[in-house]
């Protein structure tokens, strides 16, 4: 596992609740992963997520995933985990607004101490979220208590590529991004199955550099003055951040930084 010391859930509660959270959903819509709700039908495809489920989004933000599955999965409840307050609250004026109020429940928590019961999911749900926690091992074995035997995990992340990364170049991306550490594929392997889950699928999505160029195309051609604003008219701090997306930019073209996508069953029978 690739780290850097001193950061952990503070970051994540700073970034997600102040205007860096803003920015990503103005670039990124309220799916704020890569791939938005294709990339949600992909995966929910792939996992095998259908109607009257039961499922827990882990680290679910204001919960776009979870009323994506409502609506276009008919699944019958969701469970939203998340630390950030302004997330929760955002959540649960927008499920209020789309009429799944009584639906979704949101916690606010660690995501690696959610005080859900055991056994208690058909399924967990993750997108683009894991990479912002700092114990993905204790993260795992959350979601393998929470799930039912015979259940499924499935997720997708951020996660180290093919390619080596140098040391300045790891640093340097950790400290952009308020990552505490990055797993590759095969390390999420290991944690799953450290956890008697069998790994059914574990992959390169395809989708980290188009879509990195796509978000630094719309920054560059159309949403400039609003990034802007959300910063503050602060335009050399604009200019430092469009630094560090070049240099995101570089490591997805060189196979460095990809989305990985994960479907595991935990043991026991369907």
């Amino acid at each position: 596992m690739k780290r850097r010391s001193g950061a952990g859930l503070a970051d994540v509660q700073s970034e997600y609740g102040g205007p860096a959270g803003d920015l990503a959903e103005l670039i990124m819509g309220e799916q704020v992963h890569f791939g938005g709700m294709n990339a949600s039908e992909d995966l929910a495809d792939r996992a095998g997520i259908s109607e009257g489920m039961e499922g827990v989004d882990l680290c679910c933000g204001a919960g776009a995933g979870m009323r994506f599955l409502l609506r276009f999965r008919k699944v019958a409840q969701m469970t939203g985990v998340d630390a950030t307050e302004r997330m929760v609250q955002r959540g649960l004026e927008r499920s209020q607004e789309e009429g799944y109020a009584d639906r979704i429940r949101f916690v606010l928590a660690d995501a690696c101490a959610s005080r859900l019961p055991n056994g208690s999911a058909d399924f967990i749900w993750g997108e683009d979220a894991w990479c912002y926690v700092l114990d993905k091992r204790t993260l795992i074995a959350e979601a393998a208590r929470i799930v039912r035997p015979g259940g499924t995990i499935a997720f997708t992340d951020w996660v180290h590529g093919p390619v080596a990364m140098s040391r300045q170049e790891l640093e340097r991306f950790l400290r952009f991004m308020n990552f505490p550490n990055i797993l590759d594929l095969d390390g999420y392997r290991r944690l799953l199955e450290d956890c008697g889950c069998r790994v059914e699928l574990a992959e390169d999505t395809g989708r980290f550099a188009p879509y990195i160029d796509l978000y630094r195309n719309m920054l560059r051609m159309q949403l400039t003055y609003d990034a802007l604003k959300l910063n503050g008219f602060d335009m050399e701090l604009m200019q430092s951040l469009e630094g560090e997306r070049d240099f995101l930019q570089e490591l997805a073209h060189a196979g460095k930084v990809i989305q990985g996508i994960v479907v595991a069953r935990t043991g026991g029978t369907e």
